[in-house]
């Protein structure tokens, strides 16, 4: 844990080398129980809670519960073009506008559903990539090169990231 509010767990650092098969397992159990840490994470707050700001300038703690699966659902996209692809180029999207529509005023509980779904099936698909899967190349816009293992140790970071946010909030409100 940091004190900076932006990055409670610390920013996401890219494996250099590629993960081995316990890495990834620790990984794909991240993304897997990333549900029900966020089901956690919000249970019995008040909408007055969910509408307030994880910091100053950042976005609401209901922001945050739709973000994860707008982000996530676009990594699986991303997981399986790399996996079906030649080295494609991904597509980024505009997640500050993304958190401004009006689904995201929407009640928790949607994206919860969906996030629950989406983890499964994503988790099922993680669980039985052959080895020689993990190392496919993509290119990602702003990050450049990635491979496959690199997409996992993000989105294993990514959830855990957005659920600090909301239990550190929790921890300096005394919610």
């Amino acid at each position: 844990m940091t004190d900076d509010l932006r990055f409670p767990i610390g920013p996401f650092v890219s494996p250099p080398a590629p993960l081995d098969a316990a890495e990834r397992r620790r990984a794909i159990e991240a993304v897997s129980q990333a549900p029900a840490a966020l089901r956690a994470a919000v249970r019995d707050l008040a909408d007055e809670q969910l509408d307030t700001p994880y910091r100053p300038g950042g976005w609401t703690v209901r922001q945050v519960v739709h973000h994860l699966p707008d982000s996530h659902v676009n990594a699986y996209t991303r997981l399986k073009l790399a996996l079906t692809e030649n080295r494609p180029t991904i597509r980024t999207y505009e997640e500050a506008r993304w958190a401004e529509l009006p689904d995201s005023g929407a009640p928790i509980d949607l994206s919860l559903d969906l996030l629950d779904f989406l983890h499964r099936r994503w988790t099922y698909l993680w669980e039985r990539l052959p080895d020689d899967a993990w190392g496919r190349p993509f290119d990602h816009p702003d990050l450049g090169a990635m491979r496959v293992d690199q997409l996992l140790a993000l989105y294993a970071w990514h959830g855990q990231h957005h659920v600090a946010h909301i239990t550190t909030l929790r921890k300096r409100k005394g919610w």
